[in-house]
Protein backbone atom coordinates (compact mmCIF):
# COMPACT_ATOMS: atom_id res chain seq x y z
CA UNK A 1 0.00 0.00 0.00
CA UNK A 2 0.98 3.31 -1.36
CA UNK A 3 1.83 5.69 1.76
CA UNK A 4 -0.51 9.18 1.37
CA UNK A 5 1.60 12.22 2.18
CA UNK A 6 -0.93 14.07 3.99
CA UNK A 7 -0.41 17.79 4.06
CA UNK A 8 -0.13 17.97 7.61
CA UNK A 9 3.14 15.83 7.66
CA UNK A 10 4.91 18.08 4.67
CA UNK A 11 7.68 20.58 6.34
CA UNK A 12 7.86 24.22 5.24
CA UNK A 13 11.25 25.18 3.87
CA UNK A 14 13.02 27.24 6.73
CA UNK A 15 13.62 31.03 5.87
CA UNK A 16 17.25 32.14 5.56
CA UNK A 17 17.93 33.93 8.53
CA UNK A 18 19.40 37.00 6.45
CA UNK A 19 16.19 36.97 4.72
CA UNK A 20 14.40 36.88 8.16
CA UNK A 21 16.67 39.77 9.25
CA UNK A 22 15.52 41.93 6.40
CA UNK A 23 11.95 41.51 6.59
CA UNK A 24 12.56 42.60 10.14
CA UNK A 25 14.48 45.45 9.35
CA UNK A 26 11.28 46.21 6.76
CA UNK A 27 8.91 45.83 9.58
CA UNK A 28 11.07 47.93 12.12
CA UNK A 29 11.11 50.77 9.99
CA UNK A 30 7.30 50.97 9.40
CA UNK A 31 6.35 50.70 12.38
CA UNK A 32 8.45 53.16 14.05
CA UNK A 33 8.38 55.65 12.19
CA UNK A 34 4.45 55.24 11.97
CA UNK A 35 5.04 55.89 15.35
CA UNK A 36 7.30 58.65 15.05
CA UNK A 37 4.47 60.12 12.52
CA UNK A 38 1.74 59.49 15.36
CA UNK A 39 3.97 61.31 18.10
CA UNK A 40 3.97 64.37 15.70
CA UNK A 41 0.63 64.75 14.82
CA UNK A 42 0.23 64.63 18.66
CA UNK A 43 2.90 66.92 18.69
CA UNK A 44 4.77 64.95 21.15
CA UNK A 45 7.96 65.69 18.92
CA UNK A 46 8.72 68.75 16.35
CA UNK A 47 9.92 66.31 13.62
CA UNK A 48 8.23 63.43 11.65
CA UNK A 49 9.09 60.67 9.30
CA UNK A 50 8.48 63.44 6.50
CA UNK A 51 10.66 66.08 8.29
CA UNK A 52 13.52 64.25 7.14
CA UNK A 53 12.46 61.89 3.95
CA UNK A 54 10.83 64.79 2.00
CA UNK A 55 10.53 68.37 3.96
CA UNK A 56 14.36 68.73 3.54
CA UNK A 57 14.21 68.54 0.05
CA UNK A 58 10.83 69.66 -1.31
CA UNK A 59 8.51 72.56 0.38
CA UNK A 60 4.85 71.04 -1.60
CA UNK A 61 1.52 70.99 0.20
CA UNK A 62 1.45 67.38 -0.62
CA UNK A 63 4.20 66.61 1.81
CA UNK A 64 2.74 68.10 4.41
CA UNK A 65 0.27 66.08 5.02
CA UNK A 66 -0.72 62.16 5.22
CA UNK A 67 0.33 61.33 1.66
CA UNK A 68 4.09 62.77 2.69
CA UNK A 69 4.40 60.89 5.93
CA UNK A 70 2.94 57.78 4.27
CA UNK A 71 5.50 57.94 1.35
CA UNK A 72 8.18 58.92 4.00
CA UNK A 73 6.96 55.71 6.22
CA UNK A 74 7.40 53.44 3.64
CA UNK A 75 11.18 54.83 2.48
CA UNK A 76 11.93 54.45 6.37
CA UNK A 77 11.01 51.25 5.86
CA UNK A 78 13.25 50.52 3.04
CA UNK A 79 16.00 52.26 4.33
CA UNK A 80 15.54 49.94 7.63
CA UNK A 81 16.41 47.11 5.87
CA UNK A 82 19.95 48.60 5.16
CA UNK A 83 20.07 49.12 8.91
CA UNK A 84 18.99 45.34 9.56
CA UNK A 85 21.96 44.38 7.69
CA UNK A 86 24.37 46.31 9.31
CA UNK A 87 22.87 45.36 12.90
CA UNK A 88 23.21 41.59 11.24
CA UNK A 89 26.57 41.89 9.95
CA UNK A 90 28.00 43.70 13.40
CA UNK A 91 25.94 42.49 16.20
CA UNK A 92 23.94 39.44 15.07
CA UNK A 93 26.14 37.52 17.54
CA UNK A 94 25.42 39.21 20.97
CA UNK A 95 23.25 38.30 23.51
CA UNK A 96 20.94 40.44 25.37
CA UNK A 97 18.93 43.49 24.95
CA UNK A 98 21.89 46.61 25.63
CA UNK A 99 23.37 46.18 22.59
CA UNK A 100 20.14 46.49 21.07
CA UNK A 101 19.24 49.63 22.82
CA UNK A 102 22.91 51.19 22.57
CA UNK A 103 22.14 50.30 18.73
CA UNK A 104 19.21 52.26 19.19
CA UNK A 105 20.98 54.91 20.52
CA UNK A 106 23.42 55.32 18.58
CA UNK A 107 21.34 55.43 15.26
CA UNK A 108 19.53 58.63 17.30
CA UNK A 109 23.28 60.62 17.46
CA UNK A 110 24.02 59.22 14.46
CA UNK A 111 20.44 61.05 12.49
CA UNK A 112 20.41 63.95 14.98
CA UNK A 113 24.37 64.93 15.17
CA UNK A 114 26.20 63.68 12.63
CA UNK A 115 23.48 63.42 9.42
CA UNK A 116 21.72 67.15 10.56
CA UNK A 117 23.53 69.21 7.92
CA UNK A 118 21.73 66.78 4.98
CA UNK A 119 18.30 68.01 6.94
CA UNK A 120 18.00 71.05 6.51
CA UNK A 121 14.49 71.13 7.82
CA UNK A 122 14.98 69.66 10.93
CA UNK A 123 17.09 71.38 13.46
CA UNK A 124 20.04 71.27 15.53
CA UNK A 125 19.85 68.51 18.39
CA UNK A 126 21.25 71.84 20.49
CA UNK A 127 18.23 73.57 19.83
CA UNK A 128 15.48 71.03 19.72
CA UNK A 129 12.41 70.60 22.62
CA UNK A 130 13.93 68.24 25.40
CA UNK A 131 10.19 67.06 24.59
CA UNK A 132 11.70 66.41 20.75
CA UNK A 133 14.78 65.04 22.20
CA UNK A 134 13.25 62.15 24.59
CA UNK A 135 10.15 61.38 22.19
CA UNK A 136 12.69 60.49 19.43
CA UNK A 137 15.40 59.08 21.58
CA UNK A 138 12.27 56.24 23.12
CA UNK A 139 11.46 55.85 19.70
CA UNK A 140 15.62 55.09 18.69
CA UNK A 141 15.70 53.04 21.36
CA UNK A 142 12.21 50.90 20.79
CA UNK A 143 13.26 50.40 16.88
CA UNK A 144 17.04 49.22 18.12
CA UNK A 145 15.55 47.00 20.42
CA UNK A 146 13.24 45.61 18.06
CA UNK A 147 15.65 45.25 15.29
CA UNK A 148 18.44 44.18 17.32
CA UNK A 149 16.80 41.43 19.81
CA UNK A 150 15.05 39.69 16.82
CA UNK A 151 17.71 39.53 14.70
CA UNK A 152 19.90 37.87 17.79
CA UNK A 153 16.95 36.05 18.71
CA UNK A 154 16.75 34.74 15.51
CA UNK A 155 20.39 33.61 14.73
CA UNK A 156 20.69 31.99 18.20
CA UNK A 157 17.72 30.20 17.67
CA UNK A 158 19.01 28.83 14.49
CA UNK A 159 22.38 27.90 15.51
CA UNK A 160 20.82 26.35 18.97
CA UNK A 161 18.60 24.25 16.20
CA UNK A 162 21.72 23.06 14.09
CA UNK A 163 23.68 22.42 17.17
CA UNK A 164 20.95 19.75 18.28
Amino acid sequence: MEKEKLEQNKHEKPIPILSKSLLTGFIGGVLWSFFGALASYFNFTTVSPASFVLRSWLQTDWSDGWLGELISIMVIGLLSVLTALLYYGLLKKVEGIWPSVSFGIALWFVVFYLLQPIFPNVEHMTHLSSDTILTTLCLFVLYGTFIGYSIAYEYQDANNSTNQ
